[in-house]
């Protein structure tokens, strides 16, 4: 199984009240790193079978935007594993109910999501340190004994690929 860690995009401030911040939506930086990145993984080929997301609006907007992005057509589904405070065994339930698809994309907040992604990708109870910047999307490939991580991508790491480019298809008289 292949699994796409996906963190939400931008969404300014955080709100010191806990149900407004649920409601807390992607900034205008947050809605074009999903467009970056969608159209990056797009430029992968990446595939998802399905695509489920934390409940709180700046994921699913995060998921909607770039599974848009991806041409994914299957239904966006929400998870409360994903949802901040969720813990690794909650995670792990949840993607028991897709062990027989071949790639989910999980869409969701730090610091759970790095510390799933740290703890699928160690071996033993130690949990690996991998720094999942907002908007960042990790590749993950898991099998029965082992989890290996393919790559990670982030937002200014995509943004900085389509700019050289646009940079290097324009004619030479016009650039800077």
């Amino acid at each position: 199984m292949i699994i796409y860690f996906l963190r939400h995009a931008s969404a300014g401030q955080r709100v010191p009240n806990p149900k407004k911040d649920e409601k807390r939506g992607l900034d205008p930086e947050g809605i074009e790193q999903c467009t970056y990145m969608g159209r990056a993984l797009t430029a992968l080929d990446v595939q998802v079978d399905t695509l489920i997301s934390s409940p709180l609006k700046r994921a699913t907007q995060t998921a909607s935007l770039v599974g848009n992005e991806l041409g994914h057509e299957g239904k966006l589904l929400l998870d409360n594993a994903l949802k901040p405070g969720a813990t690794f065994l909650d995670f792990r339930k949840m993607l028991g109910k897709f062990v027989k698809l071949e790639s989910v994309m999980v869409v969701g907040h730090n610091p759970n999501l790095r510390e799933f992604l740290g703890r699928i990708i160690s071996e033993g109870n130690c949990e690996s340190a991998v720094d999942l910047k907002k908007g960042a999307c990790a590749k993950v490939e898991l099998n029965r004994t082992s989890a290996t991580l393919q790559w990670l991508l982030t937002p200014k790491i995509v943004r900085t690929l389509y700019s050289t480019a646009a940079e290097s298809a324009r004619p030479k008289a016009s650039r800077k």
